[in-house]
């Protein structure tokens, strides 16, 4: 048996101390959710934005009268109703998430790593009012889209003290909820504009990183988390307490290989980022919960969006009663209700780096379709149309751009009357 457990307390001050028994996830030394289906499951929300500033100009051209404390309390006021639908975890993070715009300058740290003090003030709040609901917080360091201002951090040395300032100030302020990512989707394209980009993005500078973090504080749990295929390289798995997995670009009837090829190395998983909604994304929950995995929504338009809004339940009112009726003891998933219209880019990933000139194959999947409809997908860039197919299981479009820049894909499914039926997650890459 393999007992793991967070943190390094200093002050008995704290609610919830969260461990890991084997590949199930305890609180205060009872497993969560017990008798549930998501009994030792750790059931989150990505709330990167929560804590957001932006200390550049792109904020000010939307909001002049943007206050970041206002956002953070307005999160967690919202707090208790998240973790009564059954919301075990809160990913939050010190360089945040797309806000809906480039160039934002929000992170917690300064270039040569060390830790901004007004950051971490909110943090701290969002970390404290999650013990007192009996809920955890995976602690996110590292995000790509950082880079290239004057707070970006400058390279390995940076990054390295980044990451230990960021341990120590855990383990200082004996934080029992607090589990680690060190970085979100490591091998993200957005990655590469950063200095000693290389070693950031391969699996040995994320197991370095890993071990400095357990170094530093054996008790902290570590993990980083991968792209949006649910894929998990061996090597960070062996070094990682639990496996992070992202299932964006991930159909749901690839979620059971995904997650039984994860099995044998015996640690928890935890999908801690999907952006699937509404049924789609409700029937993303429970399949991953069948299979044996955590899962995390992401509610890119309305949490992580500016102007970052949490309405509780009612951000996602399908996603959040599922999630209650999961954590229910007693409650029986009907498999037959997770057939839902749904459509996936499957290919590109977020952050895939192109050249200008190159042809690009868009692989889509669109499952549990109604045959008896006749209806055509039609394939967004920009929000600009770029191509339109009849119906299919399997679909791949070809492209190629005309221009360099980021591009965010999104594919709509739509009647004959021209309607729109449902749409799939967006996708960004990067063309050069």
């Amino acid at each position: 048996m393999i007992l793991l457990v967070v943190g390094c307390m200093k002050e008995k001050d704290f609610n919830t101390t969260v461990s890991i028994i084997e590949d199930k996830w305890y609180f205060n030394d009872q497993i969560v959710n017990p008798g549930s289906p998501v009994e030792g499951l750790l059931m989150n929300v990505r709330m990167v934005n929560s804590v957001f500033e932006d200390r550049g100009p792109e904020l000010k051209k939307l909001a002049n009268d943007f206050d970041p404390d206002v956002i953070t309390e307005s999160f967690i006021e919202k707090i208790p109703e998240y973790a009564s639908s059954g919301v075990n975890a809160f990913t939050i993070s010190l360089q945040g998430g797309m806000p809906g715009f480039e160039g934002a300058i929000n992170t917690a740290f300064n270039a040569d790593g060390s830790l901004r003090d007004e950051y971490l003030q909110r943090v701290e709040k969002v970390i404290r009012a999650a013990d007192v609901n009996n809920t955890a917080i995976i602690l996110s360091l590292f995000y790509q889209r950082q880079h290239s201002h004057f707070s970006a951090l400058t390279g390995k040395e940076s990054i390295m003290n980044a990451l230990e300032n960021s341990v120590d100030w855990i383990t200082e302020k004996g934080f029992t909820n607090v589990v680690l990512e060190v970085s979100n989707e490591y091998r993200h394209g957005g990655f590469r504009n950063w200095p000693d980009s290389e070693w950031l993005m391969s699996e040995e500078g994320q197991v370095e990183l890993i071990r400095l973090a357990k170094q530093l504080n054996p008790e902290l749990l570590v993990s980083t988390s991968g792209m949006g295929n649910g894929r998990f390289h061996e090597d960070l798995a062996r070094a990682s307490d639990f496996l992070l997995i992202h299932f964006n670009t991930t159909s749901l009837d690839l979620y059971e290989s995904r997650i039984n090829d994860l099995k044998k190395y015996g640690k928890p998983i935890v999908c801690n980022e999907d952006d699937k909604l509404g049924l789609e994304g409700a029937a993303a929950l429970a399949i991953a919960v069948m299979n044996g995995s955590g899962w995390g929504y992401m509610g890119m338009l309305r949490n992580q969006y500016f102007p970052f809004e949490f309405r509780g339940v009612a951000d996602d009112l399908e996603v959040y009663e599922m999630y209650s009726n999961l954590s229910t003891p007693g409650f029986r998933i009907d498999p037959a209700s997770l057939k839902q219209n749904s459509i996936a880019i499957n290919y590109p990933h977020d952050g895939e780096i192109f050249q200008l000139g190159q042809t690009i194959e868009i692989n889509l999947s669109h499952l549990y379709t109604d045959e008896s409809e006749a209806f055509n997908i039609v394939l967004l860039a920009n929000n600009e149309q770029i191509a339109e197919q009849d119906n299919g299981i399997r679909l791949r479009i070809t492209w190629e751009p005309v221009e360099p820049g980021i591009y965010d894909f999104q594919a709509v499914v739509k009647d004959e009357t021209g309607e729109e039926l449902y749409r799939s997650a967006e996708v960004d890459i990067i063309v050069q």
